[in-house]
C-alpha cells in the first residue's frame, strides 16, 4: 500500500494530474496545444530559463508553517489559560474531559482538520489555566518555574537534536515506545489504586522520593519523544510533504509540551509538599 502522504505531495506527482487519470497507452504520444500554436523554441528557451519553483508554490511544508502553527496553538492555549485562571478555574474538568476527546480525534484522523485543532488547545488551555491556578494557590510561583522548566528542557532537546549528539534511529523509537507503554501502565495502575485508596495527593505511587523518581523518567521519555518530534518534522520537509501537514507538527509538538509541563509541575509540587 502506499504511503498517503507521498501520493499526495507535490512533490511526487503531477499537480495537474487528476485522480482516477487514466495512463496513456505504451507507445502513444501526447501533444499540448494552445489553440492552433504549438509550443515554440522560445517559450522552451523561456520556460527553462525561469526561477525554480518555490515551496510556497509548490504548497510543500516549511520549518515556518510549522513554527507559525505552533505559536498560533500556544498563544491560544496561554490566553484561554489566562481567562480560566482569572474567570473561571473550577472549569479545568470539562477542558481536561473535553481536550482528551479531542487529542484522541485529532491524533486518528487521517486528514488535518485545523479547526479541531484550534479547538484542543484553546479545551487544553481551559484545563491547564484551572490546574495550573490550584497548584499556584498551594505553592505560589511554582508555575512560573514549571513553564521555565519546560522551555528549557525544549531547548536542551532541540539543541541535541540539531547538534547531532542524538541520533533518532529504529532502536531509539523503539526503546522510546517501550518506556512510553511502561510509563502509561505504572499510571493507569496508580490511578486505580489512587481510586481506592484515597491516599496521598498524585496517588500513593506518584509520592515521594519514588513520585520524583518517576516523574524524571517521564520527562526525559517526554524529552526523547521532542527529538523524535524534531526528527519526524525534517523528514516531512525534507520529502516534500503538503503543507497542510504542518498542523500535523504543531498539534504533536503542542501534546508533547503539554505532558512534559504537568510532569515539571507535579515534580515541583512533591519537592515543595
Amino acid at each position: 500500500m502506499a504511503n498517503p502522504i507521498f501520493d499526495n505531495s507535490p512533490v511526487f506527482q503531477d499537480p495537474v494530474q487528476r485522480r482516477g487519470q487514466k495512463p496513456a497507452p505504451a507507445g502513444a504520444t501526447t501533444y499540448a496545444t494552445t489553440g492552433a500554436a504549438a509550443t515554440d523554441a522560445a517559450s522552451l528557451e523561456a520556460l527553462y530559463g525561469s526561477p525554480s519553483a518555490t515551496a510556497r508554490d509548490t504548497r510543500r511544508m516549511t520549518y515556518d508553517d510549522v513554527i507559525i502553527r505552533t505559536a498560533g496553538l500556544l498563544a491560544i492555549l496561554v490566553v484561554v489559560g489566562a481567562a480560566t485562571w482569572v474567570l473561571a478555574p473550577g472549569l479545568w474538568f470539562v477542558g481536561a474531559i473535553v481536550g482528551l476527546v479531542l487529542g484522541l480525534v485529532n491524533a486518528f484522523k487521517k486528514q488535518p482538520s485545523p479547526p479541531l485543532i484550534l479547538l484542543y488547545a484553546a479545551f487544553e488551555g481551559m484545563f491547564l489555566g484551572g490546574l495550573s491556578k490550584f497548584y499556584e494557590d498551594q505553592w505560589n510561583g511554582i508555575v512560573g518555574q514549571a513553564v521555565l522548566a519546560t522551555l528549557s528542557v525544549f531547548a536542551v532537546s532541540l539543541i541535541l537534536f540539531r547538534s547531532g549528539k542524538v541520533r533518532v534511529t529504529d532502536k531509539f523509537r523503539r526503546t522510546v515506545l517501550l518506556g512510553l507503554i511502561g510509563y502509561c501502565l505504572f499510571s493507569l495502575i496508580n490511578v486505580v489504586l489512587w481510586l481506592f485508596t484515597g491516599m496521598h495527593d498524585f496517588g500513593p505511587l506518584r509520592s515521594g522520593w519514588l513520585g520524583i523518581a518517576v516523574g524524571l523518567i517521564a520527562v526525559g521519555l517526554a524529552a526523547a519523544s521532542l527529538i523524535i518530534d524534531f526528527d519526524s518534522i525534517k523528514r516531512g520537509v525534507d520529502k516534500g510533504v503538503p503543507a497542510k501537514l504542518a498542523w500535523v507538527a504543531a498539534f504533536g509538538l503542542v501534546v508533547t509540551l503539554i505532558w512534559l509541563y504537568l510532569e515539571l509541575l507535579r515534580i515541583l509540587a512533591i519537592f515543595r509538599n
